[in-house]
């Protein structure tokens, strides 16, 4: 029995390790803050830590742990009633290696592009980080929010709208965030 809790503490441990960077990513982009992102990542795992038998014999353990941590965020957006805030900056940030065919990667003012999405409504702003941060299809997109195919592309379609009226946003997202 001991020896299986400490094989799923590992696996969980390696799933932690590996995903951080991107867990804390996309909780930014959602929270705006790094500190409610650290806050975000770490209710998810405690979520997760406790139903790991089932999350990680899961066909997708990543897809699942980010439905987890998009409803965790929309709970808490609930109960405090309150627009997202801009992010103060985002300097505290674990940064990954920049994926060079990542055309939001390459944009020179990433502050702007933040600040923007923190403006967004927050179903607007979950469908934009999902489909073209995280490059998830709007079927992946749609089950990590919890709704249909057509409500992501519908919000999707709003957010990047709002956002090419930004100046200096327009041409990064004149194709929908992609080149």
């Amino acid at each position: 029995m001991g020896d299986r809790k400490q094989a799923r503490d590992a696996e969980f441990q390696s799933f932690v390790v590996g995903r951080w960077p991107r867990l804390m990513r996309t909780a930014f982009l959602l929270t705006g803050e790094q500190h409610a992102a650290e806050d975000l990542v770490q209710t998810t795992l405690e979520q997760v830590y406790v139903a790991w038998r089932r999350v990680g014999s899961a066909d997708d353990p990543e897809a699942y742990v980010r439905r987890v941590m998009i409803n965790a965020h929309a709970r808490r957006h609930r109960r405090k009633l309150k627009e997202f805030l801009a992010p103060r900056d985002d300097s505290g940030l674990n940064r990954e290696v920049p994926d060079s065919s990542d055309p939001i990667g390459r944009a020179d003012d990433r502050g702007a592009l933040i600040t923007a999405l923190a403006g967004l409504p927050p179903r607007q702003r979950q469908a934009v980080v999902l489909r073209y941060w995280e490059d998830l299809s709007e079927s992946q997109a749609a089950a990590a929010m919890g709704c249909s195919v057509g409500s992501v592309k519908s919000n999707a379609a709003k957010g990047i709208a709002k956002l090419r009226v930004v100046p200096g946003l327009g041409d990064m997202v004149a194709h929908g965030g992609r080149k």
